[in-house]
């Protein structure tokens, strides 16, 4: 049995009731838009001034710093997209969400940066082989690599707050993207005070290392998001802690089969638990639906899927081979000597390859002492040696009606 959330099931009915684009939850996806909006035009407004000012003023380094800056400009428009494409409600195509458009927008955005810092890298080594051309850069340059510091650093901490606020791993990774535009805007202004003492060397030295930084960071993000695609687990301390809520719901005897993967800031989770094999279906669907509610509530889980079983799949024989109900009943009645036997009326539990069966008789059809007797005997003869039935329980009720 398989427990699946109503807005899973309904998505397609969702999906026709709102063909206009409406968030799964409003509260990212207002932050996202508004942080990211902030980005864009700081960004906007340092690559104009660090790329002019950097050619103007002959600074290697605060030209690389400008890229780094147009870099992020890209990741801002590429983060308004995932965000409101992300941010859509399940629908037939996409039964489980769009978070993973996160996860895909961060993938290409790292691999964008990692590519771009090695570019900066080999351009810097090739200028560096000649060392005679390289030039006294002018002052202005390093006001605009300490007002670029000073902004990257603010812009940092505003985005930071947010991201954290309705977590969001994406926003969390364009946050530390300006952060690492902050690291860098010291090295360039370390690069451009050692040029203006006298070490011309080092402007060109400090445009090698952003290019490094950059690099680095590009990977870092595009790794973090290519092991989520794959379908990676959630760590060990995660999985401790969902198993631990699972096993404390009332009516749950066990967990033996627990599977966990990451989708953008939340998690996908299976679940295999075991119940009481004689309850019915009902309540062994109430103790699932316990069990998915309480990982909802106290971890940060997307959805759960929970599957019942009366008993460990991975300890006992398999239950498949055996036949359907209606194969069974036409069986049970054939050793039994009797024309039909009522299905309402007759329980059969498929546990360790073998079946348990409980006969509910109508006691107005058997007052006779000895042919209850007589019938309880011939249950016995019949698990001795049938190849289907271990046991078989009369009782006397009209409980099955």
């Amino acid at each position: 049995m398989h427990i699946i959330p109503a807005d899973v099931k309904n998505h397609t009915h969702n999906h026709r009731q709102h063909p206009v684009f409406e968030p799964a939850n409003p509260e990212r996806f207002a932050a996202g838009q508004k942080s990211t909006w902030v980005s864009i035009w700081v960004n906007l407004l340092l690559t104009l001034l660090q790329l002019f000012i950097g050619f103007i003023g002959k600074s290697q380094a605060l030209m690389a710093d400008g890229l780094h800056s147009l870099s992020d400009l890209l990741a801002d428009i590429m983060v308004l997209f995932a965000n409101r494409h992300g941010n859509r409600l399940a629908d037939a195509n996409h039964p489980y969400g769009h978070a993973r458009i996160e996860t895909a927008a961060t993938l290409i955005l790292g691999t964008a940066l990692a590519i771009l810092g090695v570019a900066l890298l080999v351009a810097a080594g090739l200028r560096l082989q000649n060392p005679q051309n390289l030039q006294t850069v002018h002052p202005i340059t390093l006001w605009i690599a300490l007002f670029t510091l000073l902004a990257k650093e603010g812009l940092f901490r505003y985005m930071l707050a947010i991201a954290k606020r309705v977590r969001s791993q994406m926003l969390i990774a364009n946050a530390w993207h300006a952060r690492a535009d902050a690291a860098s805007s010291l090295v360039v202004i370390a690069g451009i005070g050692g040029n203006l003492l006298g070490y011309t060397i080092l402007d060109l030295v400090a445009a090698a290392v952003v290019g490094g930084m950059i690099a680095y960071m590009g990977a870092r993000f595009a790794y973090k998001a290519l092991i989520e695609l794959v379908d990676t687990g959630l760590s060990t301390e995660e999985v401790e802690a969902i198993r631990n809520t699972i096993k404390a719901t009332p009516g749950v005897r066990g967990l033996h089969e627990l599977r966990t993967r990451k989708m953008a800031d939340n998690a996908l989770v299976d679940a295999h638990i075991l119940v009481d094999p004689k309850i019915s279906v009902s309540e062994g669907h109430h103790i699932a639906e316990l069990a998915r509610q309480a990982v909802l509530s106290n971890h940060p889980v997307l959805d759960v899927m929970v599957h019942i079983d009366p008993e460990d799949d991975l300890e006992v024989r398999p239950n498949a081979p055996l036949p359907s109900r209606t194969v069974l009943l036409a069986h049970l009645a054939q050793r039994l000597g009797q024309p039909t036997l009522p299905a309402h009326r007759t329980l059969l539990h498929y546990l360790d390859g073998k079946i348990d069966a409980d006969l509910f008789l109508d006691p107005s059809c058997y007052s006779d002492r000895a042919e209850r007797e007589r019938l309880h005997h011939q249950c016995e003869e019949i698990v001795r040696d049938d190849p289907y039935f271990r046991s078989i329980h009369l009782h006397l009720s009209h409980a099955q009606k």
